[in-house]
């Protein structure tokens, strides 16, 4: 296992660059984007600031293949991750992404009709996707995470789910589960077709299972060189086109593929059987345009630095800048950028971070209240889609700052 989050002392790992695509073997891999050092983890709790400041590092090396759009950190070592009850991932206090998750719930459940199913989930977190998707459909489930929290679960449905404090494994294609949800985990896994063998190998003989993935998309990361999406934890970027390639690959057939949550995640749904049966849709033809946009990518990202560190300059001489939202945004984009003082604290509703602090910078997060005592004249929001959420939050303390998202 990695270091934990009272580690002391930091560390920049020098492991050797994989020659080799990990989703389809090619060794036709251009590196574009590097980074010498930024910490192995963003959401892992840090509970002092001297640990935050000499918190772990590695590097990146992030490479697209030229035969398949993958993308890829070349120097990832997965045994640096720490993934634990430590880790605290949740967005489930916003309002606006429970509605999401509700929403895709319900959809799921409609569309099919897992009453009388048994549904799996790989890498569930704190549970909550499985646990609302059980309420709406009365089914049963197994949830697999190193970093379940069951003290937090209060529903009744949590009766019919089994959680596994443990990573998926080989030893986990024996459960033969109905419908596999997996939501944003299949972007921290290093070696991706091993991990799709496993989940082609449980559902192998069946053409009954469902399979619904959920993950950050890298056309949007490309386009608006958007670093602050591109961290250690989060070693695996696909395009809508490199995630059907590799379900098709691993024989499945594809039932669905579009974009949700203001286009920001990937959603494939799939089925075992001969892939050349199923639907086939116009975003798998994307490679030559995700080559095009990773050179675009190349040739700007420096004046996409020196912009925003012009910007956060300018806002900070008005007065007290605060970041809203603690997550691995706002570790890449401090980190990246070299970013200190200029920030006065960073901002979270999630109760359960109050109080820590930044893996990197050391910057504490604090709950919305701490915006009274500050009185910020700005406030930078890391994800564009909870403006209307957070500046409502905002506006209802008496507090007019002016408010930004990147």
């Amino acid at each position: 296992m990695a270091s934990t989050a009272s580690t002391t002392t930091s560390s920049v790992t020098h492991k050797s660059a994989l020659t080799h695509c990990q989703a389809c073997g090619s060794e036709s891999l251009e590196s574009f984007y590097s980074l010498p050092s930024v910490p192995v983890h963003s959401c892992l709790m840090v509970k002092s600031r001297e640990d935050a400041l000499a918190f772990p590092s590695g590097e990146l090396n992030v490479a697209v293949c030229h035969d398949c759009g993958f993308i890829q950190n070349r120097k990832y070592d997965p045994t640096l991750q720490n993934y634990s009850p430590e880790y605290e991932e949740t967005q489930g206090f916003s309002g606006t992404f429970r509605k999401f998750q509700t929403e895709l719930c319900q959809d799921q459940v409609a569309r099919y009709g897992l009453g009388d199913k048994l549904v799996l989930e790989i890498g569930c977190g704190k549970g909550e996707f499985l646990t609302e998707l059980c309420e709406i459909s009365g089914g049963r489930g197994i949830g697999i995470d190193p970093g379940y929290r069951p003290e937090r679960n209060t529903s009744e449905a949590a009766s019919r789910i089994e959680f596994r404090n443990e990573f998926y494994a080989p030893e986990h294609a024996s459960l033969r589960a109905d419908y596999i949800a997996c939501r944003h985990t299949l972007e921290h896994i290093g070696d991706v077709k091993g991990f799709m063998e496993i989940v082609a190998k449980s559902v192998e003989g069946r053409d009954d299972a469902i399979l619904c993935f959920e993950l950050p998309g890298t056309e949007r990361i490309l386009e608006e060189r958007a670093f602050w999406d591109i961290y250690y934890e989060h070693c695996s970027y696909f395009t809508l086109g490199s995630l059907a390639r590799l379900f098709r690959r691993h024989g499945f057939q594809l039932l669905d593929l579009y974009k949700g949550y203001d286009d920001q995640y990937l959603l494939i749904e799939a089925r075992t059987g001969d892939p050349s049966l199923g639907r086939c849709f116009p975003a798998e033809d994307d490679l030559a345009e995700t080559l095009r946009s990773v050179e675009d990518f190349k040739s700007a990202i420096q004046t996409k630095f020196d912009s925003l560190r012009a910007d956060l300059a300018e806002a900070a001489a008005r007065g007290p800048v605060l970041l809203w939202g603690s997550g691995s945004k706002a570790v890449s984009y401090l980190t990246t950028l070299g970013i200190g003082d200029e920030v006065t604290a960073v901002v979270d509703i999630n109760p359960h971070k109050h109080g820590k602090f930044l893996a990197g910078t050391g910057h504490e997060i604090v709950a919305p209240d701490a915006l009274k005592e500050v009185q910020p004249a700005h406030v930078l929001i890391m994800n564009a889609i909870y403006v209307d959420e957070i500046t409502r939050d905002i506006h209802a303390m008496g507090l007019a700052p002016t408010i930004a998202a990147l």
